[in-house]
């Protein structure tokens, strides 16, 4: 029997810091300008203070203190997360270490080239490990995650068809339902309309239901394999011949990799461009949507439609190529998010072409040791339940038998999982093909002992449902923070950003 860890989070009773703090309180002593001499600046006039900033006055120590307050009252990733189709990995303290280092840390990247010979460095060597991953001839880091990365896909298709006068023609996207939502919406967001394809038998759409949809008026095809469900597409070389035979690109989202990283390479698939999450895959910090990376790579064909710049090498100089006259055009600033991509090139390197293949072999038999053991659990049941074929990294669940009998829906359970402290799981993209869902993705990261106490905890959470519902529905009752009330979000007369803001909402709701 796996034992249940007996968990209370810490809770205080801590304001914001800026209602914290006297006057007089220093951090940090700061010599005051001499006045006859004025202040020595190269700011313009017109930019600095007339005033002191309306901070709060704490020393070091307050400051500490109450950062470290609200980091104990953050579960913050720190126990067992099997955080499905977002492939949570340990991220490697060294790592953080390189990027806070001054030779990363203080760069910049409007200096010139010459002297960022060492970042652009390690920018190309990773360009090449992914090339060698996926079979393309080109990769840049500039989209800001996966949306981003499907919208350089988009941006690409636009100038790639405009440069063969055929835009006009070339209007439509094909994916599938079960696609991740940032491949339909980017499409649509840059001027494509999108076909949606329905699910059938197998678990993903025919080959039919493909050829009936593309057409000579057909510019690109964005699909993921493995799907949410964990279900692997057989017939994806098929789906490719039928999409060129149209005359359309093909773009394959590689959200999913992790079960298939080192097994197949998306160029030898017949596809012309791909993305890797860095975020995800390759062990750089997700950090709640925030530093992400969408590694975007493409055929040499697609590569002169890239956004700009390009880093390539000259001899043994790293150059920035900027001089590309079909480009695209920019999705974001610079080259991207530099530390995730140093972080992601660590980890690459540390893993190696067979730590990277066996990663995938473990990420797959531990989701499928995990799948036996949620199918011994009474309440849920599985993602095309038809289909007994054994899924990759990850399988969508669902919770609707357990819903239809006690009324405990899954976030309700989600929350009460955290008060063992057990993060609480991934749900599943809009729309929800699956009732109730819950998609828990183990990785390579997590133990068979770290596994057992999730699937035990969702086991005991489950016959709680049934035993005292309340309970469950009221959850969480261990963590600082009971329910949170999300309607406050949609008021924008409560929910402040700023705290001037926040003092102006909240003299209005008093008076």
């Amino acid at each position: 029997m796996t034992r249940l860890p007996q968990f209370h989070a810490a809770k205080w009773d801590e304001p914001l810091v800026m209602e914290l703090g006297r006057p007089g309180a220093r951090g940090q002593l700061f010599t005051l300008p001499d006045p006859e001499s004025g202040v020595d600046t190269a700011l313009p006039e017109a930019l600095l203070r007339s005033d002191r900033p309306a901070l709060p006055e704490l020393t070091e120590f307050e400051v500490q203190r109450h950062y470290l307050h609200l980091s104990q009252m953050t579960l913050g990733m720190m126990g067992v997360s099997l955080f499905g189709t977002c492939t949570m990995k340990y991220n490697s303290k060294t790592s953080e270490f390189a990027t806070l280092r001054p030779e990363l840390a203080e760069l910049h990247p409007y200096q010139h080239p010459e002297t960022l010979q060492g970042v652009l460095e390690i920018m190309h060597d990773l360009d090449a490990i992914l090339r060698a991953l996926s079979g393309m001839d080109q990769f840049i880091f500039q989209a800001g995650g996966g949306a981003d990365a499907a919208y350089t896909m988009a941006a690409v298709a636009r100038a790639y068809w405009q440069d063969r006068g055929m835009l006009h023609q070339r209007t439509e996207m094909v994916t599938s339902i079960q696609a991740h939502p940032c491949n339909p919406a980017t499409a649509a967001s840059a001027g494509f309309t999108v076909i949606n394809l329905p699910l059938e038998e197998n678990g993903y759409p025919s080959l039919e239901a493909l050829k009936a949809a593309v057409s000579e008026r057909t510019a690109l095809i964005m699909i993921n394999n493995p799907d949410d469900m964990g279900i692997y597409n057989p017939e994806i070389r098929e789906w490719v011949r039928v999409a060129k035979e149209a005359g359309a690109l093909c773009f394959y989202d590689h959200a999913n990799f992790n079960g298939v990283m080192g097994k197949l390479s998306a160029r030898e698939l017949g596809f012309d461009a791909c993305m890797f999450m860095l975020h995800k895959t390759f062990g750089a910090p997700k950090a709640g949507g925030g530093p992400a990376v969408g590694a975007y790579g493409c055929s040499a064909e697609l590569a002169p439609y890239l956004p700009a710049p390009i880093i390539a090498k000259s001899g043994e100089t790293y150059v920035l190529d900027e001089d590309r006259p079909k480009s695209c055009g920019k999705i974001r600033e610079f080259w991207g998010n530099v530390p995730q991509v140093v972080k992601a090139y660590a980890w690459a390197r540390g893993m190696g072409a067979e730590g990277i293949n066996l990663a995938s072999d473990i990420s797959v038999v531990a989701n499928n040791y995990m799948d036996k053991k949620l199918g011994e659990i009474s309440g849920l049941a599985r993602s095309n339940p038809e289909i007994s074929l054994r899924r990759m990294e990850m399988t969508r669940w669902s919770l609707q038998p357990l819903y239809e009998e006690t009324g405990v829906d899954t976030f309700a359970v989600a929350n009460r999982m955290a008060d063992y402290g057990i993060d609480p799981y991934w749900m599943s993209h809009e729309p929800w093909l699956v009732p109730q869902p819950f998609t828990p993705e183990a990785g390579e990261l997590w133990s068979k002992e770290d596994i057992d106490l999730w699937i035990a905890v969702l086991a005991k959470v489950v016959e709680e449902a049934r035993e005292t519902p309340e309970l469950v529905k009221t959850a969480p009752h261990n963590q600082p923070i009971a329910q949170v009330k999300g309607e406050v979000f949609d008021d924008p007369s409560r929910w402040a950003m700023t705290w001037r803001a926040y003092q102006r909402k909240r003299a209005a709701a008093k008076a």
